[in-house]
């Protein structure tokens, strides 16, 4: 192989999609098991943040850490993959703000409650909406430059549509109320953990980059 280009084993961006993706099946996988573990929780009504506490916390408050990383390092490696106009350091900027509120949400959750009873609703609804409101906003912006890097562009149709979706989803949630709050709010958390898959499928499949 001619030295000048990449091989597929050596490039760091396009293995952080590997790990990315067992991340996401490892919280998709505990999220849904403790809608069954537990039942003194109406799945349809109790938002995923009630499962923070109780029977099976730790759970959970491990699994959110690990989303949050992996938000990251997808996030670090899609802008090291893009070139060009496509290359964007908001989308960045945004997927960390998000992995950052998911981790708050998970640590505060398990000693604020304890240590600071006042303050632990003010810090979980920041983070949280923080981590909702960065991670959709920053789908569209990355998607949006999936379309200006021909070596991504056939998943920007999917991308787009997609991480739209998720947006108008999270605000439908948001401002519908009658909705079942924790259906409505898993629903969202499903198309969002959906897109980042897609994107960490595509940042895989993509050939090495030649330098």
């Amino acid at each position: 192989m001619a030295a000048g280009r990449y091989r597929p084993h050596r490039d760091p961006a396009r293995l952080a999609a590997l790990p990315v993706l067992a991340a996401l099946l490892l919280f998709a996988v505990v999220a849904t098991w403790l809608q069954v573990a537990r039942t003194d929780l109406d799945w349809t009504r109790a938002t995923l943040s009630l499962y923070l506490h109780g029977p099976y916390a730790p759970w959970l408050r491990s699994a959110y850490c690990v989303l949050a990383a992996a938000i990251v390092a997808l996030a670090i490696a899609l802008h090291l993959r893009l070139r060009g106009p496509a290359r964007r350091g908001l989308p960045l900027a945004l997927f960390c703000a998000a992995g950052t509120g998911l981790a708050t949400v998970a640590v505060g959750d398990s000693w604020l409650p304890q240590h600071a009873p006042a303050l632990a609703p003010l810090v979980h609804a920041l983070a949280a909406q923080t981590a909702f409101l960065c991670v959709t906003t920053a789908m569209l912006l990355q998607a949006w430059c999936f379309g200006r890097d021909r070596r991504w562009r056939a998943a920007y149709p999917l991308a787009w549509g997609w991480a739209w979706l998720a947006f108008a989803g999270l605000w439908l949630h948001v401002l519908w109320r009658d909705t079942p709050r924790g259906l409505g709010q898993k629903a969202v958390i499903a198309l969002v953990l959906g897109w980042l898959a897609l994107a960490a499928v595509q940042l895989w499949r993509l050939p090495p980059r030649v330098r």
